[in-house]
């Protein structure tokens, strides 16, 4: 039976961790600002600071004034305390970035290396991530962990592949990883990891289903703030609900799936394989490319008709596709309105804040939620 700590130490963590929290909104404050927002009383307030800054958890950050006294100091969080990187792994390319405290990417770096299914892939990844470690200069005990984002579905100790067949991971990856770098290896299904850094920054929305329109399709369903993986960690494949009968071959082996409509490489195929270059294209009015949209966008509408039919949720658009999509969001809720049996609009929809390397980001993101839950 496990013990139980004392009440009065529960109590302390409890205000510590309420502390910390409340600086990592991002706002500088001096303690009679977090005295008067958590009800705290000053002398627990001034023992919680002096423990946080020890730990290097927390800085001073400068002083603000107050009327008939000298200025009050305030504090922030150091984002720099502790640092996770996140990878991104596609069957032609490597992203690695580096996260702080704050959420926030301080390095990002893209390589092009086709995936092959060897150790020698696998071992020189490892030493892209640890070339990146090395440039941070963070000490190892100060690195949180290597969250790895994968187009795979994998389980829920985030250790093994169930279903990988966009590229042939092995089934040891993880231990494959784990033999060349020296820090706490985690793998992500793709969708989810740009899910869950996409949950971070809307923070207002409780259920949302994060759409990633890529070269391959995803999604992953944000339950109360957390991913749902459902009962076997298959939920929310979007990309493998059947759209046309009998349609187009997926990769998967059915035919017409939503992944064999919506795939990014659908459109950037177009302009040698450079989704920039096809939406220049249509923004300069080039007409091959304006009916290839057109069928996308109505392609896109019956695909968020239907989730929103089944989960009546708000549906977030992000991977590579949800990049340019803002100037076509109004007439891409029109067509969607038209397709809905219950609602007139389709205001549910909403564009990714994520532009850039979701994916990367929310794997290494995994360990600094972890770790501010544990302060």
């Amino acid at each position: 039976m496990e013990q139980r700590k004392p009440l009065n130490i529960e109590i302390q963590e409890i205000n510590r961790s309420r502390i910390y929290k409340l600086l990592l909104d991002g706002e500088n404050f001096a303690k009679k600002d977090i005295v008067q927002q958590l009800r705290l009383c000053l002398p627990t307030v001034t023992k919680n600071i002096e423990r946080l800054i020890k730990d290097g958890l927390i800085r001073k950050a400068g002083s603000k004034g107050y009327t008939g006294g000298r200025r009050a100091v305030t504090y922030a969080i150091a984002g720099d305390a502790r640092i996770a990187f996140g990878v991104d792994i596609t069957r032609n390319h490597v992203t690695i970035v580096a996260v702080n405290l704050y959420g926030k990417i301080m390095s990002s770096v893209r390589h092009r290396i086709a995936f092959e299914p060897s150790k020698a892939y696998y071992k020189k990844i490892a030493d892209e991530i640890k070339s990146e470690i090395k440039k941070s200069k963070f000490k190892t005990n100060k690195i949180l962990g290597v969250g790895i984002g994968i187009p795979a579905l994998v389980d829920k100790n985030k250790k093994n592949i169930l279903y990988s067949k966009i590229i042939d991971l092995a089934p040891n990856t993880h231990e494959l990883f784990a033999g060349y770098l020296p820090y706490d290896i985690q793998l992500f299904n793709d969708a989810n990891a740009a899910a869950f850094a996409e949950s971070r920054i809307c923070k207002n929305m409780k259920n949302v289903l994060y759409l990633m329109l890529s070269n391959n399709i995803g999604g992953a369903m944000i339950i109360n703030d957390e991913v749902y993986s459902g009962d076997t960690q298959k939920s929310s494949e979007v990309g493998h609900i059947p759209l046309f009968p009998k349609g187009k071959k997926c990769y998967c082996g059915q035919r017409g799936c939503v992944d064999a409509y919506l795939a990014a490489s659908i459109l950037s195929d177009l302009t040698d394989g450079n989704l920039k270059l096809f939406f220049a294209g249509l923004a300069e009015g080039n007409k091959v490319l304006e009916k290839k949209w057109d069928e996308y966008l109505d392609n896109l509408a019956s695909t968020v008709n239907i989730i929103n039919v089944i989960l009546d949720c708000n549906v977030i658009l992000g991977g590579y596709i949800g990049e340019y999509l803002e100037p076509y969001l109004s007439e891409l809720k029109k067509r969607a309105a038209k397709l809905s049996t219950f609602r007139d609009d389709a205001d549910y929809l909403q564009i990714c804040s994520y532009k850039k390397e979701s994916i990367a980001a929310g794997a290494a993101l995994s360990f600094i939620t972890g770790f501010i839950g544990s302060i």
